[in-house]
């Protein structure tokens, strides 16, 4: 039984975006990973994307353009949307595992020069970031961790902010986090992923909601450097702390079973 990791890419044409991604993916880890795309509303790949991967030196087979209803009952353990669109559009596909939100500019509107290649380079870096930290055990991404690694977590500002409000609330969700640190969710999302990839976070699905809380098995000097830091620092994390308590309609949750 095959052990790779099942991911759908989606955007509305299923034209480019989406397209560059499946091969990327294919491209980079085919060993860990299985690749497919959609979209919303499919029409047919685009000349000037097939050009740009073929340029990188990335295979085209097997691109066409698709509906997402053609993949429907399909398990997926990642879906990961390309454009906002498509991220409203596709919220609930069942037996999918982790929703991710990407946005990238769509090449064909932009006015830039090779667009196409641009585009395609920033999807690149994202799919090798996504390649490092999904493909890395979580349950020992913690064992042995040095003071260097933790300070390193700790050394942007918004990572810090982030890991004291954690330490402070035990669980906090992406829009919790956005709403407090007043930050694009695309950001607050690369900054959490890097933290759970480390082995400072753990994160949890509850029905459309993701949590993330300090891993239970970090060794107990990280957790005392992080409340130490915590309580000395009140005044540095107030306008954090206020605007989170502040939040309407914070989600609700069910205690998280160990």
């Amino acid at each position: 039984m095959s052990q790779k990791k099942r991911v759908l890419f989606l955007c509305v044409a299923n034209s480019s975006r989406s397209q560059m991604a499946e091969a990327l993916l294919r491209h980079t880890d085919s060993k860990h990973f299985e690749a497919f795309s959609a979209g919303t509303a499919p029409t047919e790949v685009d000349p000037r994307t097939r050009d740009a991967l073929e340029h990188l030196g990335v295979s085209t087979a097997g691109l066409f353009s698709k509906s997402v209803e053609q993949l429907a009952g399909e398990p997926f353990d990642y879906v990961i949307t390309l454009c906002d669109k498509s991220a409203l559009e596709c919220l609930a596909l069942p037996g999918t595992g982790e929703y991710i939100a990407w946005n990238f500019e769509d090449p064909a509107t932009s006015s830039q020069k090779d667009a196409y290649r641009k585009t395609l380079h920033e999807i690149h870096e994202r799919i090798k970031m996504f390649v490092l930290i999904k493909s890395k055990p979580a349950s020992a991404a913690n064992d042995g961790m040095t003071p260097t690694e933790l300070f390193k977590c700790l050394a942007d500002e918004t990572r810090a902010r982030i890991a004291m409000l954690v330490t402070l609330e035990q669980e906090l969700c992406v829009c919790e986090l956005t709403a407090a640190l007043e930050e694009a969710q695309p950001k607050i999302s690369r900054h959490l992923a890097l933290l759970r990839s480390s082995g400072l976070l753990e994160d949890r699905r509850n029905g459309q909601w993701v949590y993330y809380r300090l891993h239970p098995h970090l060794p107990e000097w990280v957790r005392d450097v992080l409340k130490r830091t915590l309580d000395s620092n009140a005044e540095w994390l107030r306008p954090d702390v206020q605007r989170l308590w502040q939040m309407r309609d914070r989600p609700g949750r069910k205690p998280a079973c160990d």
